[in-house]
């Protein structure tokens, strides 16, 4: 089992339906979704960073930093994000899930051990990321004719679909974990 450095964030909903993300360590995220399933985060920071995040589908997160640099983590759920080999988790201290992950860890019922199952890739072939694009996809179509959902199927807190939870179900609507 691996035990990873935690950092936190917050999120905070701006006017233009961008969104602020501060993370305890000190950095801070400017992040506006795109593409028509709205998979897409494109991001720039407060240390001369941008990229994107693209939710792949299984609760895989893509990362495409400016250079070209890729990298990928794993929504764990309760607001939780793995990145890399397991060093480094992140918590949505906004989000729903984020805090019920931190009573539940406090309570040592989902403790932040983290198994070899739960890892991110390393590294994916471009077939196998459109292969999971295609369950994302399915996965979004299908959930799009639930009453009143406004899901995405993904819901990154262990089955509470709350994709849009909080915002009305808005167009301009920002997930509680949003790509971690």
């Amino acid at each position: 089992m691996i035990r990873p450095q935690e950092i936190g964030y917050s999120d905070e909903l701006l006017s233009d339906g961008s969104v602020h993300r501060r993370y305890e360590d000190g950095r801070e995220e400017w992040r506006r979704r795109e593409g028509s399933h709205r998979d897409l985060v494109r991001w720039h920071d407060n240390r001369n960073a941008s990229g994107t995040d693209e939710l792949l589908g299984n609760r895989i997160i893509k990362r495409t930093l400016a250079d070209g640099t890729v990298m990928y983590a794993r929504d764990i759920g309760y607001g939780r994000t793995l990145w890399g080999r397991g060093e480094t988790v992140m918590v949505n201290r906004t989000s729903f899930g984020g805090r019920m992950g931190v009573m539940l860890a406090g309570l040592g019922v989902a403790g932040l051990a983290i198994t070899a199952a739960q890892l991110p890739p390393l590294s994916m072939s471009p077939e196998e990321e459109e292969e999971l694009r295609q369950q994302q996809a399915q996965s979004q179509s299908s959930s799009s004719g639930d009453s009143g959902g406004g899901g995405s199927g993904d819901s990154g807190d262990n089955g509470t679909d709350d994709w849009d939870a909080g915002w009305d179900n808005d167009d301009d609507a920002w997930s509680d974990d949003d790509f971690g």
